[in-house]
C-alpha cells in the first residue's frame, strides 16, 4: 500500500483557488472492495485506512510524516499554473491595432 501525497486541485466549476494550498496524504487501497449483498453498492471493505486523508501545510511536512511512520509514498508535484494574459476592452479600438476590426 503506497500513500499518495499531492496538492488539492482547483475545483473545475470554480474560478477561485480557495483550499488548494494544502497538501494531502491519501492512503492507498490495500483491500478489495466488495458489493453489499443487500443493496448491491460497492464500498464495504475492512480497510479503514483507505478512508483517511491527512492535510499538511507543506509537502515537506507530509513527507516527514510518511518517513516517521514508515509509510511508502509517491509525491506528485502540482502542474505549473497557466498564466493568463489580461485583455482590455479598449484595445479593440486602439489606433495602433494590428488586425482590422470586423463585425
Amino acid at each position: 500500500m503506497t500513500a499518495r501525497i499531492y496538492r488539492q486541485p482547483k475545483a473545475a466549476g470554480q474560478s477561485g483557488f480557495h483550499g488548494t494550498h494544502t497538501w494531502i496524504l491519501d492512503y492507498g487501497q490495500s483491500a478489495q472492495r466488495n458489493p453489499d449483498p443487500l443493496m448491491g453498492w460497492t464500498g464495504s471493505s475492512r480497510d479503514t485506512q483507505s478512508q483517511v486523508r491527512l492535510r499538511f501545510d507543506s509537502s515537506d511536512d507530509a513527507v516527514a510524516y510518511a518517513r516517521k511512520h514508515a509509510i511508502p509514498y509517491d509525491l506528485e508535484q502540482p502542474p505549473a499554473p497557466h498564466v493568463r494574459k489580461p485583455k482590455v476592452y479598449a484595445d479593440n479600438f486602439a489606433v495602433n491595432r494590428v488586425e482590422n476590426w470586423t463585425h
